[in-house]
């Protein structure tokens, strides 16, 4: 736990289990600002016996995450008690962890059970119950772009467990004003659509259909504030900002007729290499030589497989403005984190316009995966004025 999760939940957890003679050992954060990060596991590991333990994580995504990572490498199982509605990670294999300066998703496993008290979770920040409707709009945008990756990337694909997280998504859509008055019946429908995402990673294996650019948007971010020692930002929120960005572009791609985009494509040349190398090193600094490997598929294209490409999507434009159609519009989305009180606009999480030119221009380059922001890279039309 944290010293904040430990006062609302983690110490009458601790009580009860001392009161059934449990043999219990604790670790509480103290820090003000708790990351999945190397320290933060060394913490707990330099806590751990060789006896074997069930871990219960009192917390929300950062505690879970350590948890998941530190059980799974000592062989050992755990729990997750959330205490705040805040993300979608509680029921997953991945544990997404700083390591070396870089967001990265580690596989691990998912708890043996969750327990969620609807009084304490009902008791969260305002702020965190936000965060986590912000996460479960961004299912939207990162379901059409798994759809366009499976379209135009061959990337593995599941359609029953796309439909499970869009219908996740609808089902806090439908309930927005319940979750921004914070009712019980509003939060238990947000909590549960959290863990059904999670469900949907566990069962598909990896973290594709609940992460897309808003969340390619969202580590940038991290890595970035973290780099510069600046307070970090609720995960769902970057996300739910994020999830507008991408949404515009979205948007930008609905409106392009099968002429506009053949225009495009006709004069889009394969990103010289030397270029995207030297961007990737200013945006990324040391971490360049890992987006580079990531990245590999994508930046050592021949000149053949780009008009493959590029024939390919001119090919499925009708099907991929199908998929833009789904997406509801910035104006949209925005509407909707109003109605929970959450942030809309870059400026409300306390970035600066150029950190959002820094996601659009290179927050694709995170993961190996085709997303709405690739396709912008080799459509290259002139830059989105998105408010």
């Amino acid at each position: 736990a944290d010293q904040n999760t430990y006062a609302v939940l983690g110490e009458a957890v601790a009580g009860a289990l001392r009161h059934q003679n449990f043999d219990l050992k604790t670790v509480v954060f103290t820090n003000a600002e708790v990351v999945a990060d190397a320290h933060h596991i060394m913490r707990v590991l330099v806590e751990m016996d060789p006896q074997a333990r069930t871990m219960i994580a009192v917390g929300s995504g950062t505690i879970t995450d350590i948890t998941r990572f530190v059980s799974h490498r000592t062989r050992n199982r755990f729990v997750s008690m959330p205490t705040a509605p805040s993300v979608d990670g509680f029921a997953s294999i991945g544990a997404p962890l700083i390591i070396g300066g870089v967001k990265t998703t580690v596989i691990a496993h998912a708890p043996q059970a969750i327990f969620a008290d609807i009084n304490v979770l009902t008791a969260a920040p305002r702020a965190m119950i936000a965060a986590g409707f912000g996460d479960m709009l961004g299912k939207i945008t990162s379901i059409a772009d798994w759809r366009l990756g499976r379209l135009l990337w061959d990337e593995p694909y599941d359609e029953t467990i796309a439909e499970r997280t869009l219908q996740a998504a609808q089902r806090c859509i439908d309930q927005a004003a319940a979750i921004g008055a914070g009712t019980p019946a509003g939060i238990r429908i947000l909590m549960e659509a959290l863990i059904e995402s999670g469900y949907c990673m566990l069962d598909f294996g990896s973290s594709r259909p609940a992460s897309g650019s808003e969340h390619h948007y969202s580590h940038v971010w991290e890595m970035k504030l973290l780099r510069e020692n600046r307070p970090a930002i609720l995960h769902g929120a970057k996300v739910g900002v994020a999830t507008v960005l991408v949404a515009g572009v979205y948007e930008q791609i609905r409106q392009w007729s099968r002429q506009a985009v053949a225009d495009l494509l006709e004069s889009a040349e394969l990103p010289d290499r030397t270029q995207e190398m030297a961007q990737i090193e200013a945006a990324y600094g040391h971490l360049a030589a890992d987006i580079l490997q990531e990245q590999a598929p994508f930046l050592n294209l021949s000149t053949a497989a780009y008009a493959t490409l590029k024939q390919k999507i001119l090919d499925q434009w009708p099907e991929i403005q199908a998929i833009a159609a789904q997406v509801p519009t910035a104006q949209d989305f925005g509407e909707l984190l109003q109605q929970v009180h959450g942030p809309t606009t870059v400026q409300a999480l306390g970035l600066t316009a150029a950190e959002q030119i820094l996601v659009e221009q290179n927050a694709h380059y995170l993961r190996n995966r085709f997303t709405v922001r690739k396709l912008n890279k080799v459509l290259n039309p002139p830059r989105l004025s998105i408010p």
